[in-house]
């Protein structure tokens, strides 16, 4: 016969422990809660509870007592036996000793709920301003980054990539005019010119 890996054989065991410690009380409380039978409703309600300190419960001894024999056995068994409308194993458990725990520590189980509810609020509301401050810093870096990159851009642009830009083909003349080239200058240039012919005619004719 092949021997199944050890791997193999404890999904194989979670698989049955899902099974019967979950999905076959959670349809049997769906009828509870449909049919309104309320004493089926306790009995269910006694169980979870007993549940969920045995999942929490296996969370440590699956790490130490995993090495012991029949480990998984043992724990498919005392699941089968909570379960079970002969033995009411949670209901006995339930009764005996976790009512009378809580009831005894309900004040201080409710002091500690409402102080951990409000500093998990108080840690959301420091957190969240933490990260607004740092999407905020973040934004103003990266603005602070684009523009000194877009000024050293526009820095680097030459004289020439400027007129090819505008479209002008030849460069501007750098130079003064010269003389003669404006409008003002022609103006001025003639009444020179007749002033001297004027001299030059008064000084031969006295002579």
């Amino acid at each position: 016969t092949e021997i199944m890996p050890r791997g193999q054989i404890e999904e194989v065991r979670s698989e049955h422990r899902l099974i019967f410690g979950t999905l076959y009380p959670a349809y049997y409380s769906y009828k509870a809660v449909k049919s309104k039978d309320i004493k089926e409703y306790v009995k269910w309600m006694m169980y979870w509870i007993i549940f969920a300190l045995f999942t929490t419960a296996e969370t440590f001894t699956d790490i130490f007592l995993c090495w012991f024999p029949f480990y998984y056995e043992l724990k498919i068994a005392f699941v089968a036996w909570l379960l079970s409308p002969y033995t009411k194993g949670s209901s006995l458990l339930y009764r005996k000793f976790v009512h009378p725990t809580l009831s005894s520590k309900e004040k201080e189980i409710d002091d500690c709920l409402v102080q951990a509810k409000d500093r998990s609020y108080d840690a959301l509301v420091h957190f969240g301003k933490r990260g607004l401050n740092v999407a905020a810093t973040a934004a103003v870096m990266a603005a602070s980054k684009g523009q000194g990159a877009l000024s050293e851009r526009l820095r680097s642009f030459s004289m020439q990539d400027l007129t090819t830009i505008r479209g002008d083909g030849a460069p501007a003349p750098s130079g003064p005019p010269p003389p003669g080239s404006g409008r003002a200058s022609g103006k001025h240039g003639q009444p020179k010119m007749s002033r001297s012919a004027s001299e030059s005619a008064g000084s031969s004719g006295t002579s």
